[in-house]
């Protein structure tokens, strides 16, 4: 019945996000969570720098486990991301500059 209404693709990658922790292991799952999937990109936020600098470094070998182990999500890329700054893109599309003036003082 999934599949007939188009949710196969859906369902995975909510399978995906839910079997975070068995998939990276209890240790990695402890300094991440999953933002959820855009574009065909997994968006994992990492407690530190040092977390997003190692997994990005193991990131072609977390890839190929998920596209073995998840093949219908559809997910191609992983993205890693680091605490910083609050972002001000908000959408696809940005203008270039400086940005928002004298916000921080």
């Amino acid at each position: 019945m999934a599949s007939d209404m188009g949710w196969s693709i859906e369902l995975e990658q909510a399978r995906l996000v839910a079997e975070w922790p068995e998939f990276a292991g209890e240790a990695t799952a402890e300094h991440t969570t999953v933002l959820g999937i855009s574009n065909g990109v997994l968006q994992v936020q990492c407690d530190s720098t040092t977390w997003a600098t190692e997994l990005r470094r193991l990131r072609a070998e977390m890839l190929t486990r998920l596209l073995r182990d998840y093949p219908d999500a559809e997910v191609r890329d992983l993205r890693f991301l680091a605490p910083g700054a609050p972002s001000w893109r908000h959408g696809p599309r940005t203008v270039k500059g400086r940005g928002p003036r004298d916000t921080y003082g």
